[in-house]
């Protein structure tokens, strides 16, 4: 696969990995970037995400094979209606916010209209760390990406873009915009909602200073995820807030049956609850140890 010109509209994290992906695997010809601010214009190109930059839209996306929405998903259907009429014919567009339905939604009739061909994605490739000065050439090398067309998608479009994501290193998965947020609430949503919410409470100020003193690894791989951006969750909960309401009622419902057992001294159902949360998670998360033990029994 070879793009002569790719554009990112908005140039963070997100999209500056995916410039130096397309760079170092010689995937387009040129990358072009899109910011708002004149400072991150000069950081863009003295970091090498892209090969050149500018607050200008119109003369970003000009003449563009694939135009890639890299921006918060809350500004990302403005930011399409504002380009829509300087894309070329038959441009490839997508994106890459994590909630679909919505976005796909706003995006898809405008994208008709304007005589382009656009295709939902979502790599779950993301960090607490936003900015170009983050990103990292291998990001997507190995991590899943969604794609999500809809009926009305273009199965030559649909294909190119899964190609695209498949070049720079990700597995592929495809699925509907509706589905994509009903599982996003539960793995990716929900687990961000749970560690600001730990981190609001056990770091309060109305506890004793000590407090933070106590706050030992555990806690910090817990809440990590906390230290994302604070716009960028708000528009991504609200974005997709009927299903993370949906999920977030159901884990209530678990931690309230957790606290029963607690307050009844049912330590026969605390000790299931912790061992069926190792069972999964080890089965989904195997140690790496653990695994090539088990080969080396097999093989002996």
């Amino acid at each position: 696969m070879h793009l002569r010109k790719v554009t990112l509209v908005g140039v963070g994290l997100l999209g500056g990995s995916l410039g130096l992906a397309l760079k170092r695997r010689g995937l387009a010809g040129q990358v072009h970037g899109f910011v708002r601010r004149a400072p991150s214009v000069a950081e863009c190109l003295s970091l090498g995400v892209v090969d050149r930059c500018s607050r200008n839209l119109a003369e970003s996306v000009a003449d563009a094979d694939l135009v890639v929405l890299c921006s918060p998903v809350g500004q990302m259907p403005g930011l399409f209606q504002e380009m829509s009429r300087h894309l070329p014919p038959e441009c490839l567009v997508t994106d890459v916010g994590s909630v679909k339905s919505a976005l796909v939604g706003d995006i898809e009739p405008l994208a008709r209209a304007a005589g382009v061909r656009y295709v939902g994605s979502h790599p779950m490739a993301g960090a607490e760390k936003s900015g170009p000065a983050h990103a990292r050439a291998d990001l997507f090398e190995g991590a899943v990406c969604v794609v999500t067309p809809t009926a009305a998608s273009d199965p030559a479009a649909v294909r190119a873009i899964r190609g695209v994501w498949e070049a720079v290193g990700s597995r592929v998965l495809q699925m509907t915009p509706a589905l994509h947020d009903d599982l996003v609430a539960r793995s990716s949503h929900l687990p961000h909602v749970v560690a600001a919410g730990l981190s609001n409470y056990v770091l309060s100020p109305v506890h004793p200073k000590e407090q933070s003193d106590l706050c030992a690894g555990g806690f910090r791989d817990t809440t990590r995820i906390a230290s994302g951006s604070p716009e960028m969750w708000r528009d991504i909960a609200l974005a997709n807030r009927r299903h993370l309401s949906r999920v977030l009622g159901v884990f209530i419902e678990d931690l309230s049956e957790f606290r029963h057992a607690l307050d009844s001294g049912d330590a026969s159902a605390i000790e299931d609850f912790f061992r069926l949360a190792k069972t999964r998670r080890d089965l989904r998360y195997p140690d790496p140890e653990t695994q090539r033990t088990a080969r080396a029994d097999a093989a002996a």
